[in-house]
């Protein structure tokens, strides 16, 4: 097995286990020791040094990926290659950085209900800012190195565990909330510097600069394709953080902290779709480069038929039983209840309209992906500029669903006008139907005592009626033709 194969399957299980980590963190662990407030002020740190360092980077991670094969010699240290990619991200951040001093007054104008709370932490949010950035840059070049198993356990593992381990030695004392605020900097600083050290293990860590470097490609070439990922990336930045940074400025920190929560609950419906986005990527690339567009959309119908049954399925268990997950939790945080159900209606209609983003993306017609990019930046905090302030964090929550919904007609009209492509067949609405027989039939057990046995017997219920209508119906062949061959498997012994 090669070193892409190796890496490949361990990054597979890397990112299995970091999502259920993930979302066991950050929608369980974290809100039963942490205070709304709390965890709305971590989250915001966490927000800003993110696209903080975005813009920093200037595109540049995505640029290392993209141009290190034309100068890769190990020999030669890749012609100074890592000290021209940490390079300009780190004149960047010197930028970057006098504006976000320059700005604290405003800043903290504009959080003025928690200014005492985020002011003394300031400061530590360029510290994140700075590891968050050579976090990237790195991951970027280990990448391009086809080592990319390390960085995923960091990230997506270790990281998580420690963030964890904090907050348990906050709760037992041993903390003070200062004192995590700290231990949160730290271990996401930390994996940077783990990180270089791994660099510097495999031998990789060229730190001398050479003029070679800009004989390779030109400077300008790379500074363009990094500004128009930059615009690409930054879309994407601030449509996952936006809603947390506007609801902790418009309403308060406790209330991002909420919304934060009911957010992460949410990101359970897209772990499958994550998780199909891998093997679509190259296949789809692929079908492009073979010009099969029968084969691609016939993928594309299947892929959107088993995104349905499983967002339908994992939609209504999270909506059903959403009592006994926010009895895990602080009380208030159920104050999120409704932002939870619009924000599954949401990513379930991302799940209902199939791969049109990664068709876009894959196609001959990829720059329009940027377009549809920063329409949905644009249209959410357009949205939440209206809604937040009347609304409170049910305002984020509708304006994140009807941007996401709008986006995703556009897409996937533009698939179709494009290409003559679209994902829908007469499944879509019998598993729709199904989806909401299996719920009612669900939601008329009878409410027991404990929270935790009418969570179990409405699961069993919703399991039985949605899974036995979906075989009975025909409606999933895959699913019909796996069960016929256990069965058959099971007679023979």
């Amino acid at each position: 097995m090669g070193i892409v194969q190796r890496q490949g399957l361990r990054n597979t299980i890397i990112s299995y286990i970091g999502l259920a980590l993930g979302f066991i963190n950050t929608a369980l662990v974290l809100p039963k020791f942490l205070e709304p407030q709390q965890l709305g002020l971590t989250g915001t740190l966490a927000s800003i040094a993110t696209i903080y360092a975005q813009v920093a980077a200037f595109g540049f991670a995505s640029v290392g990926i993209r141009f290190f094969p034309y100068f890769r010699n190990r020999e030669a240290g890749h012609h100074g290659f890592l000290p021209l990619l940490l390079g300009i991200p780190l004149l960047g951040f010197l930028v970057v950085t006098a504006l976000y001093f320059a700005g604290e007054p405003l800043m903290l104008h504009w959080y003025a209900k928690d200014a005492n709370a985020l002011a003394p932490y300031y400061a530590w949010g360029a510290v994140l800012a700075l590891f968050t950035l050579l976090y990237s840059i790195q991951d970027a070049y280990l990448k391009a190195l086809y080592h990319t198993a390390f960085s995923s356990f960091v990230q997506d593992i270790l990281l998580r565990l420690l963030i964890v381990g904090g907050a348990l030695l906050y709760a037992q004392g041993y903390l003070s909330f200062h004192g995590y605020v700290l231990w949160f900097v730290e271990v996401n600083s930390g994996i940077a510097l783990l990180l270089a050290g791994y660099v510097a293990a495999i031998g990789e860590l060229h730190m001398r600069p050479t003029r070679a470097v800009l004989a390779v490609r030109p400077l300008r070439e790379l500074l363009s394709v990094g500004g128009f990922t930059l615009l690409s990336s930054l879309s994407g930045a601030i449509i996952m953080y936006i809603d947390t940074l506007m609801v902790g400025a418009q309403v308060n920190l406790a209330a991002a902290g909420i919304y934060q929560v009911a957010f992460n609950i949410s990101t359970a419906l897209a772990i499958p779709a994550r998780s199909l986005n891998k093997i679509a990527f190259p296949l789809l690339a692929d079908y492009w480069k073979q010009q099969d567009l029968d084969r691609m959309a016939d993928f594309y119908r299947r892929t959107t038929r088993l995104n349905t049954l499983l967002g339908c399925f994992l939609a209504l268990g999270i909506g059903l039983n959403l009592d006994f997950i926010y009895s895990l939790m602080k009380a208030r945080y159920a104050e999120g209840t409704i932002v939870v159900l619009l924000l599954l209606g949401s990513r379930l209609f991302d799940g209902i309209t199939g791969v049109n983003g990664l068709i876009v993306v894959t196609s001959p017609r990829y720059r329009y992906d940027l377009i549809f990019n920063t329409s949905l930046a644009v249209l959410t905090i357009m949205l939440n500029t209206l809604l937040i302030p009347r609304m409170g964090i049910s305002g984020a929550a509708v304006a994140a669903a009807v941007a996401q919904v709008s986006i995703n007609l556009a897409r996937t009209w533009f698939v179709w006008h494009s290409y003559g492509m679209q994902p829908f067949t007469w499944r879509i609405p019998l598993i729709l139907l199904i989806a909401a027989l299996a719920a009612a039939t669900a939601w008329l057990v009878p409410t027991f005592p404990s929270l935790l046995v009418t969570t179990l017997v409405r699961s069993v219920m919703l399991t039985a009626v949605y899974g036995g209508l979906t075989l009975l119906t025909g409606t999933a062949p895959e699913a019909t033709q796996l069960l016929r061959t256990l069965l058959a498997r099971l007679a023979r012994r």
